[in-house]
């Protein structure tokens, strides 16, 4: 291969000053190149040149065929997007795009990092977030409107899997969530299989997906499967992030041209709009049109066979033998400017040549034909879309869900099978620490000190399966997103499927702690410890899933939890009596609010009330202990201070109470997040100085135009 010179694709390719090329069309079938003081030569070579473009103009310019007007036409005009940049005001990301993505065509958006890529794709889909303004106009067949559930389908950069799953479970659950109870299991399950073999997974579909420190199907694999979840309901508008991230040209290209194949899948014209970081040449060609982006402004819009050819006439042409992506992002890429400009005099800076090219494609027919196709495209009479498509119904959701989280919770080893085998060493340990306590006087103290230990740190460790629960949430995010199931199914779900695993966790490691130290005798006294302790093993972790909606972070939210749960037990009223309590804030409301009071008391009640112990503290004459009988009424009312208005089943209630309430506000913010979010970025945009039509989200229906 020839040596290319240093800087060659950074300096206009005109070497003579009085010709001037620019880069003009004054029709749908005609390029005219005007180029003054050239030889007859030159122009027949210039000519030459543009065959090929021109074709592709004649071919780009059609009217929407009629077999498409029933498919998805997505349009920008004038979108432009801001973040709040602190005190300094707001940063531009996306400024003055339109564009324009039509049924059986493939839209990459290609850029260096930073250039807006993602941010596009995710106002064109609806998933901005709250902290961004967002003004122009985004149009669904002409229209504002609200797409139908499983009408659009949104594949995130990141894979978010349960790594538990085989290939086959991971995509027939998500055909048993999203397809309609009108189908049978069967043709579900044949949905799912032929899905899979779309994607060409045949050969993993009974391998795990695994993650990280367990082995499983590939990078490339993963994103297969995800994009089988996100088209098992047949979408007419499909949004990927980032398709090709992490995989190998080979992956990248196999995976890229499935994708490229849904586009005209079962005679079902498919809008495919994807953000792609840097193609292959042979990705590349799968294209139909390209959008290129640089620090958030476009620098060309249009089939991506002329991006070529809009580069060579702008004065900056691809090397031979060179992929024409590489060069274009080496061409706008301002990153490594200084690295560019090294020993280079008098070469033209990347801001300079990226300046040049948005000149450039601003004068062009190119740019002025994009608002003219943009209008076009309104203007069609298009079949009306889907306003409303069935799916799972929520029993069958929560079913789904519970299995699904059944099966997870009891393959990931992290869950709940590491935690009992600790609980069950540290019951081995208080259970041989407080052998045999007996009934004495002193045993009034060790059991008090016990059962302390049992309903506070041996509940708090169940903090240990945040990290799991977090995982979870990703994948309740992505799959409500794009509107799978509700926030309702996924609360449900996960606390009946929790239930036979904390009861394990609760009996087992429970009967060692109470029958070695010789607790209260009687199956009706261990039942109810039993009860105690799985209520209190259930309220941690109702605890940790209100952190978890609140801080996200695993770390932070293991540190928060902790926090809290070490605020509740200094309140609890036990290493500080209640009565001796500061009454404001200490006592009031914190002494009321923590469980580990209600746990407390009903232990305690549970062991102490119709009891009698030997006090023998008090001494005669001589000296010698005098042999009294103390009530456990006693204890509870002078020792224990506790409240003997109820009994031991109302602090149960109690508690049980306490879960319902922890489930439900968590269900509420959630449902409150899906709900504020899209008020919050209203109020932004209309409090926004540019004027401009307002685009807000359903966060369960991408994208929705209201």
């Amino acid at each position: 291969m020839a040596s290319l010179p240093p800087r060659s694709t950074l300096q206009p390719n005109s070497t003579n000053p009085e010709i001037e090329t620019a880069f003009e069309m004054e029709s749908p079938a005609m390029i005219n190149v005007v180029v003054q003081n050239k030889s007859h030569d030159q122009e027949e070579d210039a000519d030459l040149n543009m065959k090929q473009l021109i074709r592709t103009r004649d071919i780009d310019h059609h009217e929407p065929a009629d077999d498409h007007l029933d498919g998805v036409f997505l349009t920008w005009k004038d979108l432009c997007v801001t973040v709040s940049n602190g005190k300094s005001g707001t940063k531009p990301i996306l400024q003055s795009l339109t564009g324009y993505a039509r049924p059986g065509e493939l839209l990459a958006i290609m850029g260096p990092s930073g250039c807006g890529k993602s941010t596009l794709l995710d106002a064109l889909a609806g998933r901005l977030s709250s902290n961004t303004r967002q003004t122009g106009e985004i149009l669904v067949n002409g229209r504002k409107q609200t797409l139908a559930y499983g009408t659009s389908a949104y594949v995130t950069q990141d894979d978010t899997l349960m790594m538990t799953l085989t290939v086959r479970e991971a995509v027939y659950y998500s055909a048993q969530l999203q397809l309609p109870d009108s189908m049978s299991k069967s043709e579900k399950k044949e949905r799912a299989d032929m899905t899979i073999r779309e994607m060409g997974l045949q050969d993993a579909i009974n391998t795990r997906i695994g993650g990280w420190g367990v082995k499983g199907i590939s990078g490339g694999q993963k994103r297969r499967v995800s994009i089988c979840i996100e088209i098992l309901t047949r979408p007419k508008l499909l949004f990927l992030d980032e398709p090709t991230s992490g995989l190998d040209s080979a992956a990248s290209y196999y995976v890229m041209s499935r994708i490229a194949r849904l586009g005209q899948r079962d005679g079902i014209g498919r809008t495919i709009i994807a953000s792609i970081h840097q193609p292959s040449s042979e990705v590349f060609q799968l294209f139909h049109n390209l959008c290129l982006l640089s620090s958030g402004r476009a620098v060309y819009f249009g089939p991506a066979s002329t991006a070529n050819e809009f580069f060579s006439l702008s004065g900056f042409p691809c090397p031979t033998l060179q992929n024409p992506s590489d060069h274009f992002l080496k061409t706008i890429n301002k990153d490594f400017e200084k690295d560019f400009e090294e020993g280079l005099a008098g070469a033209l800076s990347t801001e300079e040549v990226i300046q040049l090219l948005i000149k450039s494609y601003k004068s062009s027919e190119r740019y002025q034909q994009v608002p003219k196709q943009v209008a076009e495209i309104c203007k069609q009479a298009y079949g009306e879309l889907e306003t409303k498509r069935s799916h799972a119904s929520f029993l069958t959701q929560c079913l789904v869900l519970t299995r699904r989280s059944f099966v997870n919770m009891y393959r990931d080893l992290g869950y709940y099978w590491l935690r009992l085998a600790i609980y069950i060493a540290l019951a081995i340990g208080l259970g041989t620490v407080y052998f045999n306590i007996g009934n004495s006087y002193a045993s009034i103290q060790a059991r008090g000190s016990l059962l302390t230990f049992i309903a506070s740190f041996l509940t708090f460790m169940a903090i240990g399966g945040f990290p799991s629960f977090v995982e979870d949430m990703k994948i309740f995010e992505r799959e409500r997103l794009n509107g799978h199931y509700g926030a309702g199914a996924f609360v449900i779900s996960n606390t009946l499927s929790a239930v036979p695993y904390l009861l394990l966790v609760s009996i087992i490691p429970g009967a060692i702690a109470y029958y070695l130290p010789g607790l209260r005798r009687g199956q009706e006294y261990f039942v109810y410890f039993v009860s105690v302790l799985f209520a209190c093993m259930m309220l941690v972790e109702s605890l940790m899933m209100l952190v978890a909606s609140i801080v996200p972070n695993y770390l932070m939210g293991i540190i928060t939890g902790a926090g809290i749960q070490g605020l509740m037990i200094l309140v609890g009223g036990f290493f500080r009596l209640p009565n001796d309590l500061p009454k404001p804030v200490w006592k009031y409301p914190l002494h009321e609010m923590a469980f580990h009071k209600y746990a407390y008391q009903g232990m305690f009640k549970n062991e102490f009330e119709g009891a009698v112990f030997q006090n023998n503290q008090k001494l005669d004459a001589g000296g010698r202990p005098v042999p009294m009988i103390i009530t456990g009424d006693e204890i509870l009312r002078d020792t224990w201070q506790a409240e003997m208005g109820y009994s031991k089943w109302g602090d149960l209630a109690v508690l049980l109470g306490m879960i319902a309430c922890y489930r439900l506000l968590f269900l509420v913010i959630i449902k409150g997040t899906e709900k504020f979010k899209p008020l919050i970025k209203a109020l932004k945009s209309r409090s926004s100085k540019q004027a401009a039509v307002l685009v807000t989200v359903n966060p369960s229906s991408t994208p929705l135009h209201e």
